[in-house]
């Protein structure tokens, strides 16, 4: 029997058609566990069949969005749908949407693995600023032709696959007939409505991103429940936050405060203050702050940051707030890090903030950022401008394309050489941050240096090695400058990225980043057990300068025993909350794990029932922090107001 000429009945084609494509979805999901299984292999093979048998749910919300105007028009009870026009019109709505679904789950194949959560809508407005989008989208395919030669084949087979059934059978048209279908698309509504919802009781809310976490034991694990498109659909529009009421202002001012009011009598030491961003350094490189890992014998890719920390004060426990280049920048130099989708791409955005720039600023400092890229790339420079940093000094003002790496801006040893002899032009005091972009997908180093550093066991191993010693040189230069010894750094990743190290593959791994604080004109230097997040460089460095005035910012001084700080950061719609050895992880609603990262780093053993009283206290500290965001943010409060 020729299939291609079997007419059957559109419901019955209708359903044939979201069954193929659910079984579709299905392969995706295991092609996305295949080639990231190394994130998953904590995960037994029952585990992994019920976080699929879960992922049914999403896939059918994102199957019915993505083919809802096909199903309507296959649905309406009029005689013209089955007409060779209307049909071959449907048949390429219905293999372009879903080409396009399934093109989304292909790129997080590949993308998963740097951003450690599936794709959202953020991504659109993320690299709407980058000159080089057809450069860049270029490269990654040619890295990646394997996946895109199987994605054509995929296309093709469900292209052919989804027309074995060519066109609806024709009925003929009478009142009954008419009846009949419209009250089958009234069924079919009523069916909609109860996917994307997740069912039809009164109290079932649409579900969202959190909801995979009903799948897994742990938070990290949810991206292999959820699909791409699904990702992206229910991030389109940015949240919006919910003004709550947790605890009156006297008892929330008490549990967290994020208004700064320094006390101590010493003088403001006008240091000049650097800030080196370096892109995708994760804690778990640095040879230095692993000293443990594997027996002793590990090295790390680091050997001048290495030095460096020897130097320097840090902590064991550093980590950023986000996983993403742009959630740096907010929480580095703003004190805000970047809750759900980022801070900078939020309805927020444009609130009334301070910065460490603008605070230094109105104490007579030049103000400076460095970043190798093509000016507005990343939209850092509107981010700066709006922070109060007055200069901006990126690839149009290095001025030399030889430089250039083709991809995404000027390589770090030139720029940073370009940077400390600016700098030294500079009036002091001076506040400066700098960005890097060497160390970033594609992985690539200069071909002078090909072969000069360790290839290590990731992608990333190598550009790290060059970017270290581009810092080294960095170092060399400027301690022969008139102002090195009077200066302040502060050395930083912007997030963590892939991981080789076990400890490193759980959610406070992905997060962990190197903090260093380094004074080469005072005696800066030791280790602290206290937790140490990007927010809290900006109050950290304003008190360690004995900055006198009240201040804004969500972080805490890194450096005041009196405190008990905490950190927090977000990760598929999840919070996670670390106070002293504790790490709790929260959906926003209830909390869903807790675990002792001094005996547990594998975050294998989940406390929650064990420990209600360390749950309880850090519920509270979270539940602050949220209302302090939350209605700080709605309420344009992001700035010190005199009372």
């Amino acid at each position: 029997m020729n299939l291609k000429y079997n007419r059957q009945s559109v419901y019955i084609v209708l359903v044939y058609q979201f069954a193929l494509l659910l079984v579709l979805y299905a392969l995706c999901r295991f092609g996305f566990f295949l080639v990231n299984k190394s994130l998953f292999k904590h995960l037994s093979a029952g585990e992994v069949a019920y976080a699929f048998l879960g992922g049914i749910k999403f896939d059918i919300v994102a199957l019915l969005y993505i083919n809802s105007l096909y199903i309507v028009l296959q649905a309406l009870p009029f005689p013209f749908k089955y007409r060779k026009g209307y049909q071959l019109f449907a048949k390429w709505l219905f293999i372009i949407s879903n080409s396009i679904g399934f093109l989304a789950n292909f790129i997080d194949f590949a993308y998963y693995k740097f951003t450690l959560k599936r794709t959202t809508g953020s991504v659109f407005s993320q690299f709407s600023h980058e000159k080089n989008k057809l450069k860049l989208t270029a490269d990654f395919l040619l890295e990646y032709w394997h996946l895109l030669v199987i994605l054509i084949l995929f296309i093709a087979a469900f292209a052919k696959l989804s027309q074995v059934f060519a066109t609806p059978k024709r009925v003929r048209f009478n009142w009954k007939t008419y009846a009949m279908q419209t009250l089958a698309l009234l069924f079919i509504v009523f069916l909609f409505i109860g996917g994307v919802r997740g069912g039809w009781r009164h109290s079932t809310r649409p579900i969202t991103l959190s909801n995979a976490g009903d799948y897994v034991k742990s938070p990290g694990d949810m991206s292999l429940v959820l699909n791409t498109p699904f990702s992206i659909m229910k991030t389109l529009k940015s949240p919006k936050l919910k003004k709550v009421d947790y605890f009156d202002e006297q008892a929330l001012a008490k549990l967290y405060n994020p208004i700064h009011r320094p006390n101590d009598t010493a003088s403001f030491k006008k240091l000049n203050v650097v800030f080196l961003i370096i892109e995708s350094l994760g804690k778990e490189h640095i040879g230095a702050l692993n000293k443990e890992q594997l027996n002793g014998t590990y090295k790390g890719y680091t050997p001048f940051i290495d030095r460096l920390v020897e130097q320097s004060f840090t902590s064991n426990a550093t980590y950023a707030n986000g996983r993403k280049s742009i959630d740096a920048l907010p929480s580095v130099i703003s004190g805000i890090p970047s809750i759900r989708e980022p801070y900078v791409l939020s309805p927020y955005s444009s609130n009334t903030t301070t910065s460490i720039a603008k605070l230094l600023g109105d104490e007579g400092y030049y103000t400076a950022f460095f970043h190798g890229a093509p000016n507005g790339s990343m939209g850092f420079s509107a981010y700066t401008n709006l922070a109060g940093i007055k200069h901006y000094y990126g690839k149009n003002e290095y001025n030399n394309d030889a430089d250039f790496d083709n991809i995404w801006g000027i390589w770090d040893e030139p720029f940073m050489q370009y940077m400390a002899k600016t700098i030294n032009t500079f009036k002091q005091p001076f506040f400066t941050a700098f960005f890097s972009v060497s160390s970033h997908h594609p992985y690539k180093v200069p071909e002078k240096y090909q072969g000069k550093f360790p290839k290590g066991t990731l992608q990333i191993h190598e550009p790290l090695g060059y970017t270290d010693m581009a810092i080294r040189k960095f170092f060399d230069t400027a301690q022969k400058m008139p102002w090195y010894k009077n200066t302040l750094f502060v050395l930083c990743a912007d997030h963590a990225t892939m991981s080789y190290l076990p400890d490193y593959q759980n959610v406070p791994g992905f997060f962990a980043i190197p903090i260093l604080f380094y004074y080469p004109g005072g005696n800066l230097k030791g280790k602290t057990d206290k937790i140490i997040q990007q927010i809290d460089i900006m109050p950290t460095v304003l008190n360690y300068m004995h900055y006198k005035k009240p201040y804004f910012a969500f972080g805490f001084d890194a450096m005041d025993n009196k405190t008990t700080n905490f950190a927090v950061n977000n990760n598929d719609g999840n919070f996670n909350f670390y106070q002293g050895d504790y790490l709790l992880v929260n959906d926003g609603k209830k909390s869903i794990a807790l675990f002792n990262l001094k005996t547990d780093r594998a975050t294998s053993k989940n406390l929650i029932e064990q420990l209600p009283a360390v749950k309880t206290e850090m519920e509270q500290k979270l539940k602050a922090f949220i209302q302090q965001y939350n209605n700080r943010m709605i309420n344009n409060q992001l700035t010190y107001q005199k009372e």
